[in-house]
């Protein structure tokens, strides 16, 4: 028996002897085109889409047998429910298969409850019309990846499957083999004692707010591997003992999780200026600074971070392109004031 057979749906992969306790989704991505990758092939086996002997499964990490007849259903693109809004963008770069966008701090990413209108998808859906329509998902059509609300910097958006996937693949490695890059500046309270360093600490979500995150311990039920590279570029105002107030710091992400840099800042005793969440207990800080830079950090109502550089290989002509955007107004204004 072939491992693939014509059925009446479609083509059926048929487990060999070599096949025998491989995962299904490794099993199906070896056989799909570059383009779709690994965790394409798993987000489809969670919605339903692939069947095994006829029967519906939704664990990737089913283990096959010998004669197993796995079929799998790639589902027709859903068309997006947010409506087009005609809001202006910051575009660095646009071709046929993706763009580069320069999000504004405040600018939500996708819609969510209480943000259903005015997010950098709605902008999208008007700026590319229908080519968006269903990639990545109902509400998230062309997003790979995501920047917190009042976080500023580069996005890279797919507009097509294809771009999606290969995007997906190398921003899933966060550049530990593959080409990505991501480096974020953020200004944060204190002076570090190295200028080089990593944090390597688990997070979860917080026990105490839902909507945040924690550092865990690693046998957390919930712990997420999570480790972020630090280079501090500068130092900024003297403190009654001599010593810097705040220091801006460049990050790299070697995994991607929610809120990473805010909470890792904060867990060895950094916090990010402005940050409300994970920077109240530094905000006597303030009562260090002369009356200016004071009066510019009461204002600065946003976590001092900016998705500055973003370099990735194109999914479809495969050549490495990187764009670095400058700081924005409002954050260049507070490394003014601490001068």
């Amino acid at each position: 028996m072939t491992v693939s057979e014509e059925n009446a749906k479609g083509e059926a992969l048929i487990a060999q002897e070599e096949h025998i306790d491989t995962r299904i989704d490794a099993f199906i991505a070896s056989f799909m085109p570059s383009y779709v990758s690994r965790s394409r092939v798993t987000e489809i086996i969670k919605h339903g889409g692939v069947t095994v002997n006829g029967k519906e499964i939704k664990k990737p990490n089913q283990r096959l047998k010998l004669g197993d007849r796995v079929i799998m259903d790639v589902p027709e693109p859903e068309e997006a429910t947010p409506e087009p809004e005609n809001i202006p963008l910051e575009i660095y770069h646009e071709d046929d298969h993706l763009l580069i966008i320069n999000k504004p701090a405040g600018m939500v990413v996708h819609p969510a409850p209480g943000h259903w209108t005015g997010t950098m998808v709605n902008a999208l859906l008007y700026h590319c019309g229908d080519t968006l329509s269903g990639i990545g998902g109902v509400r998230r059509p062309g997003i790979v990846h995501r920047l917190d609300k009042d976080t500023s910097g580069l996005l890279v958006v797919a507009k097509n499957e294809r771009t999606h996937s290969g995007l997906t693949a190398q921003f899933m490695d966060h550049g530990r083999t593959g080409p990505l890059e991501r480096n974020y500046l953020a200004l944060v309270w204190g002076r570090f004692e190295k200028l080089t360093g990593s944090v390597n600490a688990p997070l979860a979500r917080s026990p105490h707010n839902r909507k945040k995150r924690a550092v865990v311990k690693d046998d957390h039920t919930e712990a997420k591997e999570a480790i972020t590279h630090f280079t501090v570029k500068s130092e900024y105002g003297i403190d009654e003992d001599g010593f810097p107030i705040c220091s801006l710091v460049e990050c790299r992400l070697e995994t991607g999780r929610t809120h990473q840099i805010r909470v890792h800042m904060s867990h060895i005793g950094h916090p990010l200026v402005g940050d409300q969440d994970y920077g109240k207990h530094f905000q006597t800080k303030e009562n260090t600074l002369p009356d200016e830079a004071k009066t510019v950090v009461e204002n600065f109502k946003r976590q001092a971070l900016h998705a500055a550089l973003l370099g990735f290989e194109h999914p479809v002509t495969k050549e490495h392109i990187k764009f670095e955007a400058p700081l924005p107004k409002d954050f260049d204004i507070l490394l003014r004031s601490f001068k």
